[in-house]
């Protein structure tokens, strides 16, 4: 089954196509991604969960556990491991669960 991709034009006036219903468009997305933070080493949908639950830092990112994190929609299983190495670097980690 193949799908149909539609074209978009977003609010900057760049056209592109995509076959799902998301909104981003990945012109904009490209532009707009960091080159000197942390948020650079992950994909633009696990940016885009981080940043709209209000982390934008490691120490922030540090405060929540591996299960949370992953929970959140964008973040898939290969972001664990960069997100750890990133932490790492900082002496930091995820916060510990209590079961």
């Amino acid at each position: 089954m193949e799908l149909k991709k539609r074209m978009k034009t977003c609010t900057n006036g760049h056209i592109f196509y995509k076959s799902s219903a998301c909104p981003i468009c990945p012109i904009c997305e490209k532009d707009g991604k960091p080159t000197d933070h942390f948020l650079s080493y992950l994909s633009a949908p696990a940016r885009r969960a981080l940043l709209s639950h209000g982390i934008s830092d490691l120490a922030q990112l540090s405060t929540w556990s591996e299960k949370e994190i992953l929970a959140l929609h964008g973040i898939g299983k290969s972001a664990i491991p960069i997100i750890k190495k990133l932490l790492e670097t900082q002496q930091l980690s995820f916060k510990i669960e209590n079961d």
